[in-house]
């Protein structure tokens, strides 16, 4: 996946918004809160960083493209960067997007969820 891919699909998903910010990075959040960033890659390769569970976090931290992610992890928080990006960690890479989209938006007081139309039980 590279930069734009990652910003079609973060763009994809319900009531996010897009800034450039830390180091010219795509910071992807919703409701105000950050779920995915583009940047910080060591080399020129594309790196992606997102919120985990921890069962997740524990799984990705020991897989070869995956580590702890700078800044986050060594403050105690379940992120992870993807920092070698190939083609066929493509759809696994959206599903922890989406993955990092829900558990964020979950953070969010019940009354933002509503006003953003996330998280709603149909009756």
């Amino acid at each position: 996946m590279n930069y734009d891919e990652f910003n079609q699909f973060c763009d994809s998903l319900p009531a996010t918004t897009h800034v450039v910010q830390w180091g010219n990075s795509q910071v992807w959040k919703v409701g105000g809160k950050v779920f995915a960033i583009g940047g910080w890659a060591k080399n020129k390769q594309p790196a992606f960083t997102f919120k985990t569970s921890e069962l997740n976090f524990e799984f990705l931290k020991q897989h070869e493209y995956y580590q702890p992610a700078p800044y986050f992890a060594n403050r105690g928080m379940k992120w992870i960067q993807q920092f070698d990006s190939v083609k066929e960690l493509d759809q696994e890479l959206q599903y922890y997007l989406t993955e990092s989209h829900r558990l964020v938006s979950l953070g969010l007081t019940k009354l933002k969820q509503k006003e953003l139309g996330l998280n709603q039980i149909l009756k």
